[in-house]
């Protein structure tokens, strides 16, 4: 193999490595290529993703206020229950003094 053999065979060699390598980065590129339908898809997706969890917040806020609520109201109900079964428990007790009474002098 002469010298201009050996360097046009290197040539050759290298060349075909070059379009090999720039083939591979072509097709790299092209199937990981993000299309801009893609994008808009996945701006789409974070707006509603913000908005659910905007909504979420929201939900959660009224139903600890609603909880707060809730229990305020059942507290002044047991208040009123129990104001009402001490006042319930005096009068039995009055009746029942009055009767002894009655039966004391009868």
């Amino acid at each position: 193999m002469s010298r201009t053999e050996f360097i046009l065979t290197t040539a050759i060699i290298l060349f075909v490595a070059f379009a090999m390598g720039w083939f591979a980065n072509w097709l790299v590129h092209r199937f990981t290529r993000v299309r801009q339908s893609d994008v808009a898809d996945l701006d789409r997706m974070s707006q509603e993703l913000h908005e659910a969890e905007e909504t979420r917040d929201q939900a959660i806020t009224y139903l600890q206020q609603r909880e707060a609520e809730l229990t305020n109201q059942l507290s002044q109900t047991e208040a009123e229950l129990r104001a009402a079964m001490d006042g319930l428990r005096e009068a039995r007790y009055e009746t029942e003094e009055l009767r002894n009474r009655l039966r004391g002098e009868g």
